[in-house]
């Protein structure tokens, strides 16, 4: 009976093995789909409305913004519809910290970005802005159907003020845009079916690997322990980031700094407004937001979003030195994500020494901006 007994507990564990590997290679296979899902929505859409005469700096804002974000937009709106709001929140909160403390800092250490004034005078502010206002919204617990409602609106004027502000930017952003995002093929009625396809097959596997990877993202969560927060912070929100990167880094190789930082920017400013939105109006009882996520995840996104604004206005360019600094508040995060979801004894230590490395290099950041602008209002004088 012994050696019976150790046989089917051997079993049994060769059996969750397997499980666990076809749950893993389901959620790797749920990202590739996204991202060709992405893909494909972008290169169609863009075609298609580039072949309807819109402006390239147009596509770039919106069609570009939003392919870019639609793994987050086809994450979020599955777990939401299926009640796993943890995972909701998380993608989106993971996401915008990803977005501004990884990307920005790898694609600026590959090279350094210059950021436009547009950027710094209004984009940047609002994302700020958008941050204060989802925290703000989120205080009672929760965001209901009306706070998503509130957000979409926001949104959509959002949109209407960056099509309207396009049409003063300068000559040299809107060639960097054309460079990227203009008509560079015959029109035909081939090439707009192709178009049109291409749409159609990118939505049917945004579906598809959405539904895979939530699935997945639930299950590897339960068994290794870890909240479905934790997963949506982490693995699922670099992984629906992806198209961000790519985009970013390439942008910033060829010298498209405008798009390199407009389109982590953006992306977040779309995330909350629009991601979230939508996943509190299709959530059937919204999404609830605990008091550990306040005090600690959603404080870290409003805070990523502040540091932006003494990054950028030092001396208009985000400097190699700068974006090594943001990887590493991003390395600090994840360690202490990680840290708190283990229950690890050194939590409360790290934490003192986090916190001290923040504050003062936030200090330190903002005095040289405040200096810098100080010196360049002189030297105009």
């Amino acid at each position: 009976f012994a050696n019976k007994s150790h046989g089917i507990k051997i079993f049994n564990h060769f059996i969750a093995g397997m499980t666990m590997t076809n749950t893993i290679l389901l959620f790797i296979s749920g990202l590739i789909i996204l991202i060709l899902g992405a893909d494909l929505l972008v290169r169609g859409a863009s075609r298609l409305a580039a072949a309807f005469g819109v402006a390239p700096l147009v596509i770039g804002l919106t069609i570009v913004a939003i392919g870019t974000a639609s793994p987050e937009i086809a994450v979020s709106l599955q777990a939401a519809a299926n009640g796993q709001a943890d995972l909701t929140l998380g993608n989106v909160l993971g996401s915008n910290i990803f977005n501004i403390l990884f990307i920005l800092g790898v694609t600026s250490i590959v090279a350094p970005i210059v950021i436009a004034k547009q950027l710094i005078r209004k984009d940047a502010p609002i994302m700020l802005g958008a941050s204060l206002l989802t925290f703000a919204l989120a205080l009672d617990g929760k965001l209901g159907g009306m706070d998503g409602v509130i957000l979409l609106i926001l949104l959509v004027a959002y949109t209407v003020f960056a099509l309207r502000q396009s049409r003063s930017e300068s000559v040299e952003v809107q060639n960097e845009y054309a460079r990227e995002y203009a008509l560079k093929e015959a029109i035909t009625a081939k090439s707009m079916a192709v178009n049109i396809i291409f749409i159609l097959i990118g939505l049917g596997l945004l579906v598809l690997g959405s539904n895979w990877l939530v699935d997945s993202a639930v299950k590897i969560a339960r068994s290794i322990g870890v909240s479905e927060l934790v997963i949506g912070l982490t693995i699922v929100a670099v992984g629906t980031s992806l198209p961000e990167i790519a985009t970013s880094i390439i942008a910033a190789l060829k010298g498209e700094s405008d798009i390199a930082v407009g389109n982590a920017v953006g992306s977040n400013i779309f995330n909350l407004l629009g991601v979230l939105g939508l996943g509190a109006v299709v959530s059937p009882a919204g999404i609830s937001v605990t008091e550990n996520i306040l005090r600690f995840d959603f404080l870290v996104m409003v805070f990523v979003a502040l540091v932006t604004l003494p990054v950028f206005y030092l001396d208009n360019r985000i400097s190699r030195a700068e974006g090594g600094l943001l990887l590493i508040y991003y390395v600090m995060y994840v360690a202490y994500v990680i840290m708190q979801a283990a229950n690890s004894s050194v939590l409360s230590v790290a934490a003192l020494f986090i916190l001290f490395f923040v504050i003062l290099s936030f200090i330190v950041l903002t005095v040289l901006a405040v200096r810098s602008s100080r010196t360049r209002q002189k030297n105009k004088s």
